[in-house]
């Protein structure tokens, strides 16, 4: 199953239009390296070309569904949900992966970040754990337990 990316604009992230937004989360690529490449551009290379083709791409690019403008329900095609478990206890991940960043232009969390998020979703776990073990061994689950066997 092959998922395609499609090019929107991002106006909820972008500061004009949302055109560098988009082009960065296209590319997998840090927004404000996608500024500054623009920017540079404009002012080294052909300027009326870059203001141009920015203009072109703000009138040509569809706004990123779910963003406020936009009149489509946004469904996110790189999240995949999974149950795990059988019968009344299935829960779904609804957290999304951490993606660590290995080079500095790239999208992600620097590693720091990263390590901090995961330490909490362990600990937040650790907790949940501890009181289903705690309420497993207290007399109430027994209690219960007996009145539902009835």
């Amino acid at each position: 199953m092959s998922l395609k990316k499609e090019l929107y604009r991002d106006p909820d992230k972008g500061k004009i239009a949302g055109v560098c937004a988009g082009l960065a989360d296209y590319f997998g690529w840090e927004l404000w390296l996608i500024r500054i490449l623009v920017v540079s551009a404009f002012f080294l290379f052909a300027g009326p070309f870059i203001f141009v083709s920015y203009v072109a791409a703000w009138f040509i690019l569809d706004k990123k569904p779910g963003s406020k403008g936009s009149k489509a329900p946004y469904v996110e095609h790189s999240r995949v949900t999974q149950t795990r478990g059988k019968g009344w206890h299935n829960q779904t991940d609804d957290e999304e992966k951490v993606v660590v960043k290995s080079k500095i232009w790239q999208a992600g969390e620097p590693p720091k970040q990263a390590f901090h998020d995961i330490q909490q979703r362990f600990t937040k776990n650790e907790t949940r754990l501890r009181n289903v073990e705690t309420y497993v061994t207290s007399s109430e689950f027994q209690l219960n337990r007996e009145i539902s066997r009835l």
